[in-house]
């Protein structure tokens, strides 16, 4: 029987090894708590608080900006120092909210939630929008937007996206290990919105342990399925995700909702249970501290706001000089030129390494291999839509399909011209993103 997966992709090293074997270790914030107003795609927040309010653990202290926007949410308690501009993991300035931790810990009382079964549709989405949840897998989409399609009645799959196919993360296996019944309660709570939907949990076949232990659990849930797919990066990716397990394809210009599926990351749902079954907020995730220079790598859950700095000092510091710094994998993840940024609700890890292979390399002229096009899960041509970014010729980029790159890194990762390919269709792609938008 063919393995489930999609066409292209790379093999990189994984890496995992180094931390998928550490237990999830909860860790306290000793500094100052940073919350951005925007860690979410949307309108940022507006902060609910001033300067010397005292907050308590889950107080509310920003409220969404519009309909695509979520709310944030204190970790600790303390006291407001600032309201300011600070720097995020993606290297910009963004007006944040920075919370004096006191170390007292003390917690808000929360609005008593109902029994699950009492709950209607719209009552669960509100509980979701209200607790600030956002897709946690890296896109930051606030997810009672997700919830919210024009036609519910068309969604036929819902699916868990728990292939955590980029390299040396191993957060979401720690999770599914650790927490799997949260993961299947958090997916129930997506399929009672969805009346003629059934749910796969989506697992690369990597982590067989997990697997198992999924469809164990869910034996006895007819409208569950756990799906074992083909070892290979993208496999998370959204796109080709969907297509992986319904054979349906979808493009830039739709959304998952328009091949009547649904698809959330493994500790959104745990989000979403935590919201409607628990009453709680958005308020920690797990982060994986990892790489050849940290001297003893960890899952950590981590309380939003937490610096960077912090959770390295926690996995034992630099066993070595690190070269390279990056806020998620290695394939997708940002370059980080400081650790003084605090963990917002996409943050999935802190790769630090010894080599930075990438700044050694000096880019060639193309060799008309063909490689980047073979492994190219958008199917476009690469080579010849780095052309045209680094040309600026945006009639071309657009006619060869450059808005169906999905920014994978495969390209790069295989072109033995060491060309910087995804880098330049990337900034086309912001381009032509922004002219929309206008």
């Amino acid at each position: 029987m063919a393995k489930l997966t999609f066409i292209g992709g790379v093999h990189p090293y994984d890496g995992k090894d180094l931390s998928k074997d550490k237990p999830i270790v909860e860790l306290q914030p000793k500094g100052d708590l940073v919350y951005p107003l925007s860690q979410h795609i949307g309108a940022p927040a507006k902060a609910i608080v001033a300067k010397g309010d005292r907050v308590l653990v889950g107080q509310k202290i920003a409220e969404a900006g519009g309909f695509v926007s979520a709310h944030i949410y204190a970790s600790v308690s303390g006291t407001v120092k600032a309201i300011e501009p600070r720097r995020v993991p993606s290297g910009d300035q963004v007006m944040s909210i920075v919370v004096e931790n006191d170390g007292l810990y003390e917690e808000t009382k929360y609005a008593a939630v109902k029994p699950f079964e009492e709950l209607n549709r719209e009552e669960k989405i509100k509980l979701i929008q209200e607790a600030g949840i956002v897709g946690m897998g890296g896109a930051g989409f606030p997810n009672h937007v997700k919830l919210s399609p024009k036609e519910p009645a068309k969604i036929e799959f819902v699916i868990a996206n728990c292939a955590e196919c980029e390299p040396y993360l191993t957060s979401d296996y720690r999770r599914m290990l650790e927490e799997p019944e949260k993961v299947i309660s958090g997916m129930k709570v997506v399929l009672s919105l969805f009346e003629n939907a059934r749910g796969i949990l989506a697992v690369e076949d990597n982590k067989p342990d997990c697997v198992e232990l999924l469809k164990k659990l869910t034996r006895d849930e007819p409208k569950i399925t756990v799906k074992a797919l083909k070892t290979k990066y993208p496999q998370g990716s959204e796109r080709q995700l969907i297509y992986a397990v319904t054979g349906r394809a979808i493009n830039s210009a739709m959304l998952p909702a328009d091949a009547g599926c649904v698809v959330d990351n493994v500790d959104t749902l745990v989000a979403i249970h935590n919201a409607v079954i628990e009453g709680r907020p958005l308020m920690k995730r797990i982060v994986t501290v990892t790489g050849d220079a940290i001297g003893d790598p960890k899952n950590f859950l981590v309380r939003i706001g937490t610096n960077y700095q912090e959770l390295v000092d926690a996995a034992g510091g630099f066993r070595a000089e690190p070269a390279k710094l990056i806020s998620g994998g290695p394939m997708m993840g940002i370059a980080l030129f400081d650790l003084n940024v605090p963990v917002i609700k996409t943050s999935s890890a802190i790769l630090c390494m010894t080599e930075d292979d990438v700044q050694k390399w000096e880019p060639g002229a193309c060799i008309n291999c063909g490689k980047c096009a073979e492994v190219c899960p958008g199917r476009v041509l690469p080579s010849r839509l780095a052309d045209f970014a680094e040309h600026y010729d945006e009639e071309q980029f657009l006619k060869y399909n450059g808005m169906e790159c999905c920014e994978c890194g495969c390209c790069s990762f295989i072109c033995p011209a060491k060309r910087r390919l995804t880098q330049s269709i990337k900034s086309m792609r912001k381009i032509q993103l922004s002219k929309r938008k206008k």
